[in-house]
This record gives C-alpha cells, structure tokens and sequence, in this order.
C-alpha cells in the first residue's frame, strides 16, 4: 500500500515575505499584469487576442527591493489595430491598474509588444513539446528550480508533488515568522517512498539557525510520498486552475495553506 516515487529528481520550494501571497515581487506583478491583460482583452474582443505573456524585472539593493526596472507586455492583437494603439491600451489598463507607483522612477523601461506585430497566435504560431516553461510556473526565476515541469504529471511524480510540498514548508516558515526567505529542497530516489535529502536555507533571514529550521520542519511535515498525496489531496482533478498564472500564491490551492507551527 506504500506509495513511492515515480521517479528519482531534486525540488525545491520557496517563499518570501514580499507580499500577501508570499511570492517574489517579479512575479507577482507578472501575475496580476496576466490576469489583467486577460481581463481587458475579453472587454476589448475585437482589438486584443487570447496568446499574451508578462515579465517584470526588479532591481534590490542589500537584499531589499529598490525599484522595478523593466517591465514587458507582449499581447496578441487584431490586424486592424496599431502598435500604437496598443501601448496605449495596455499601459493605461493593464500597466498603470497593477503596479505600484512607488516602485516605479523615470527609468523604469517598459517594452509592450518589443517585437512588434504579434497577430498570429497560440499553437498557430507555436507549437512543441519541451513541457511548461517550469521558471514562469514557479518563482519567476527567484528561487531554485527542480528538473521537471509540472504539468501533465499525476501526483506520484515527486517533479510535481514534492516541488508543491516544499513550497508548502517554505511558505509555513515565512508565514510563522520564523524567516523573511526559505527555500526548502528535498531529493527522492525512483521506487522509494522517503526522500533521501532535505535541506532547508534562510540566507540568513531565519529566527533559528538552518538547522534548527530543519529539526522544526520534519516535526511538522512529513515528505513521504503517499502522504504528500494524502495531505495536499492531490488526486483531486484540480489541476486545470494551474493552467496559466503559475502554480504558486494563489489561495484556493491546499498548497497554499498555513497551519500553526509547532516548536
């Protein structure tokens, strides 16, 4: 009845304290300009189109957000309508609604369809089978990333359940206070239901030592593969709601949760 790895592979998960969703500000912002650029798009059918992506670039300074940099737009669009017209559009209702002005300065840079004409779309204009882009599903490039995508796995494959249970441990950690930053990896070996690592690191944010941080972890998480699937309930069909902007901060996914730690 034991439940064991699909395969053998190195996860992490990750969480900050730079917002209410415990995600990186990069993506984040990417996030909220996706689902307002969708959002605009169905008010503006006729002008706008369902293929578009988001990217911000923020810059720290000692570890501390400064500013944002850049920020990138790129949205399908009707033949009858000008590049023009579209950085208008998405700059003043997808753009300006989202972002907090007070990360934004006279440099700022803000690209809005940068290679120009983008009317062809979706799997007409591309198409593949390299898997999800797994940086734009997790932390945007902030935290470390496993070797798997996630998509099109059912929960026995560690690529997914396990990259969902660190950033489940990860998040609990901030979200006790017990570290600014975590990011918790955890390895499996194929056909072995216990991982065979497990690391935890604060980058020097944590109320504890690292190791301490770790003692605490495995007194209130357990990584054995059948529970994993047992206590994120993973075999439900919830995976849809994955399908675009990220798999990350948002609520209504159990790997979301935060419990009370004990220590």
């Amino acid at each position: 009845d034991e439940v064991c790895a699909g395969d053998q592979g190195i996860m992490f998960g990750y969480a900050c304290d730079e917002n209410d969703e415990y995600m990186p500000l990069t993506i984040y912002y990417a996030h909220l300009l996706a689902r307002q650029l969708s959002k605009v798009r169905r008010q503006h059918p006729d002008l706008l189109k369902p293929d578009g992506k988001t990217q911000v670039s923020v810059e720290y300074e000692n570890d501390e957000i400064k500013r944002i940099d850049t920020i990138v737009v790129s949205t399908q669009h009707s033949k009858d309508i000008t590049q023009k017209e579209i950085k208008e559009l998405i700059m003043n209702e997808v753009i300006k609604p989202c972002i907090d002005e007070k990360y934004l300065d006279e440099n700022t840079k803000y690209f809005i369809n940068p290679s120009g004409s983008f009317v062809v779309g979706g799997s007409w204009g591309d198409s593949g089978t390299t898997g999800r882009k797994i940086v734009c599903d997790t932390y945007g490039g902030r935290g470390r990333i496993g070797g798997g995508c996630f998509s099109s796995k059912d929960p026995t494959k560690v690529d997914r359940s396990a990259a969902y249970y660190s950033r489940y441990v990860a998040k609990n950690i901030v979200a006790n206070g017990l570290a600014r930053r975590c990011e918790v990896e955890v390895a499996y070996a194929i056909g072995k239901a216990q991982p065979v690592s497990l690391c935890v690191d604060t980058f020097g944010t944590g109320k504890f030592d690292d190791e301490k941080l770790l003692e605490i972890v495995k007194k209130n998480f357990n990584f054995e593969v059948g529970n994993i699937i047992s206590e994120l309930d993973l075999r439900k069909p919830v995976y849809h709601k994955t399908s675009c902007y990220g798999h990350f901060g948002d609520p209504q996914f159990t790997w979301e949760k935060v419990k009370k730690l004990e220590y």
